[in-house]
């Protein structure tokens, strides 16, 4: 029951009516009998007086006896059921402050008692004994229940009866109090008595159903953390056994790698379970932490060491996973380790972000993108720039960079193989660093197996790497087309200069094997990258292939694309663009030449490579040396109409030549517009220029020697 005050104040106590003094009675008389009746109405905890107060002087008058003892009768009357009602009241409320108060005294222990129970300890047996416990003290609780609601009650039913008025300040004059103002002070305590016992009742029932489900949890939580916990002990322990069956990594082979990585990951993909499940075992724990349910010593030292073996799992995992990358990273198929051999000390190959190559010269302490033998290659190209022609000496240039890579050594039939086997298309796809090792590598290891000759695959990879490097991605951003791959490769090939425009121009054609100038353009631009590497671009029409594109397409009579044939027939007039690809191909054949003769300039004999006669004069032959620095001596001036050798030629069939170029282009001054040949069965046609290109021989003239132009 909830006591309020505004139940207890509905009423007001009825105060007895003041007995009229009698007329005849002395005022000492009736002031002893009030003061009488207040000390004992005071004594017995009654409320006002029934006797009322003396009355003033001016109305007492005489009075018979007969009526004086009536009064007094009445008086003694009206006194003994005053009393008796007193003491009945006083009784009553004693009977409600004693129980009430026990009923306080019982619920404030039992409220100490269950907060004694908190907080929880982290153990399921000490939970559920504490649930027990806790049940049994419910039990009390609720027997209690019939006792206090009668209490409760019964106070309820004597302040209906007594009520009470607000409780008035006192006069700070009057320190007496009236019987009328302690009754309703004993009102007033038995309603906050009743109001404590309620309060604590309620709140006493509440904490422990609160309680009771507090208990519930925790103890389902425990018995979820307990389990969990048993599980990946477990599987903890299979997994642990697995991590001690791996081999060390040194111990395993190269080509075994990549499976073991593999593993490696499955396995860390299969311990994905156990990672959910640490988190929900911390979780729990975390969670009745903050309920301030602690773990005991004992499932504490268990979560944290299952925690801890995680944790060394995870990162032995990690480790190996990481340890297995690198080995296959820096010794298997892919990796650039085995390149490391390409340079010696001071020098150390050193890889970027992007896996591109650089260089450190501990010595100097400097690093560079370029290979040190690439540097000493590039220092050796420079005795080639007092060669006056820039065709020549591109092309020279470019045979000391093919021989050094050892590339003229490769057909296009193997790297065309080399291209298919890596699947190199379409063209226009990117390359990373690592793809253009992987063809290097395998290039030159095809290139030992075809030719069965010792080759430093590891030094010509890393040189071939370089250069490719330096041509199509001087800014080193470790990507590259793979239509520059297969050009520059196919440039530097030892194969003939028609197989090479062919597959070009294979390149660039669409199914139907027709190209247009947009594709056309893509390849020229390719190609011309080469002599640009070389600083020699600008003899060659710069970077503008505008013009070598429309010079091609006059061959197309109109259309918008050109064939293979078209193309070839526009190649073999040795444009602009690509004469140095030509002259390439000249100057590889002629190194073997000896011709026996003797150079008129420097004297040597017989003279080696390229060999040039007057058409002026009768049997006078220069030597390349000569011919390409402009040395001349007196009466053998360079501007004269000049004949090149690049294949010996017998004595009488080389007087009948140069006489029968004499005699038939003595008084042209265009010489280079002739062409010869030789044919299988030994014989010379003379072919005008626009003709079939030259195997053998190339005529030249004093006026267009420098940048090789044809004739029209």
């Amino acid at each position: 029951a909830t006591f309020t005050r505004s139940a207890a104040v509905a009423g007001t106590v009825p105060l007895l009516q003041p007995w009229p003094r009698a007329p005849w009675s002395t005022g000492r008389s009736v002031s002893a009998l009030s003061v009488s009746a207040q000390v004992k109405g005071s004594q017995d905890g009654a409320g006002p007086s029934c006797v009322s107060p003396r009355a003033p002087s001016s109305v007492a008058g005489p009075q018979n006896p007969l009526e004086m003892n009536l009064c007094w009768n009445e008086i003694k009357k009206k006194s003994h059921s005053l009393r008796a009602r007193l003491e009945a009241f006083s009784d009553h409320s004693g009977k409600l402050q004693v129980p009430l108060q026990e009923i306080i005294d019982w619920l404030g222990q039992k409220d100490e008692e269950l907060s004694a129970q908190l907080p929880l300890r982290g153990d399921v047996l000490l939970v559920q004994q504490e649930k027990e416990t806790h049940a049994a003290f419910m039990e009390e609780v609720k027997s209690r229940g019939p006792y206090i609601y009668s209490v409760l009650e019964s106070a309820q039913a004597f302040l209906s009866q007594h009520p009470f008025e607000e409780l008035e300040e006192p006069s700070s004059e009057s320190k007496d109090v009236s019987p009328r103002h302690r009754i309703q002070n004993i009102s007033r305590f038995v309603w906050k008595q009743a109001n404590v016992a309620s309060e604590l009742w309620e709140k006493l029932t509440a904490r422990c159903v609160d309680q009771h489900r507090h208990i519930e949890r925790t103890l389902e939580q425990l018995l979820e953390i307990k389990g969990a916990m048993e599980e990946l002990s477990t599987m903890l322990d299979q997994a642990e056994s697995v991590r001690e069956t791996w081999e060390p990594i040194g111990d395993l082979f190269i080509d075994s790698l990549p499976e073991h990585i593999q593993s490696t990951k499955l396995f860390k993909d299969e311990l994905s379970p156990m990672k959910d499940g640490v988190k929900v075992v911390n979780d729990l724990a975390h969670q009745l932490a903050i309920s301030d349910v602690h773990l005991s010593m004992e499932n504490s030292r268990t979560l944290e060491h299952i925690n801890t073996r995680w944790k060394q799992l995870q990162a032995s995992i990690n480790e190996r996973l990481k340890q297995l990358q690198d080995a296959h990273r820096d010794f298997g198929p892919g990796s650039q380790h085995f390149l490391s051999s390409s340079v010696q000390v001071p020098w150390e190959r050193a890889i970027s972000p992007n896996k591109v190559p650089y260089y450190i010269n501990h010595q100097a302490q400097t690093t560079c993108w370029d290979h040190p033998k690439m540097t000493e290659l590039y220092q050796t190209l420079a005795d080639l720039n007092n060669i006056k022609f820039s065709a020549y000496r591109t092309a020279m240039k470019l045979r000391r960079v093919q021989k050094a890579l050892r590339l003229d050594m490769v057909t296009l039939a193997t790297a065309l193989e080399i291209f298919n086997e890596h699947d190199l298309q379409p063209s226009d796809r990117a390359m990373d660093v690592v793809e253009v090792i992987h063809c290097l590598t395998a290039l030159y290891e095809r290139l030992e197996e075809e030719r069965g000759i010792l080759v430093n695959v590891p030094l010509c990879v890393d040189m071939s790497l370089n250069w490719l490097l330096n041509v199509f991605d001087s800014g080193r951003s470790g990507k590259m087309r793979a239509l520059s791959f297969k050009t520059g490769i196919a440039c530097l090939c030892g194969t003939e200069v028609k197989e090479k425009f062919q597959y070009l121009f294979s390149q660039v054609a669409n199914a139907g094997g027709l190209c247009d100038q947009r594709h056309l353009g893509v390849l020229l631009h390719e190609a011309i990258q080469v002599p640009r590497q070389l600083g020699e671009v600008a003899a060659f029409g710069g970077s503008n292939v505008e013009p070598s594109i429309r010079s091609c397409f006059r061959f197309s009579h109109g259309k918008s694309a050109i064939e293979a044939s078209q193309f070839l027939e526009w190649a073999n007039l040795e444009p602009q663009s690509m004469v140095w690809l030509a002259m390439l191909h000249r100057v590889t054949m002629a190194e073997q030449v000896k011709h026996q003769t003797k150079c008129s300039v420097c004297r040597q004999c017989p003279i080696k490579g390229f060999r040039y006669r007057s058409l002026k004069q009768f049997n006078v032959d220069i030597c390349q040396t000569c011919f390409l620095t402009g040395r001349a001596s007196k009466g053998n001036k360079l501007h004269y109409p000049i004949m090149e050798y690049y294949t010996p030629v017998r004595g009488q069939k080389s007087t009948w030549l140069s006489r029968a170029v004499a005699l038939r282009c003595w008084g042209c001054p265009r010489v280079a517009a002739l062409r010869c040949t030789r044919s299988s069965s030994g014989s010379i046609t003379f072919v005008p220029r626009g003709g079939t290109s030259s195997q053998d021989q190339v005529w030249l003239c004093g006026t267009h020697r420098h940048s090789l132009t044809p004739c029209s």
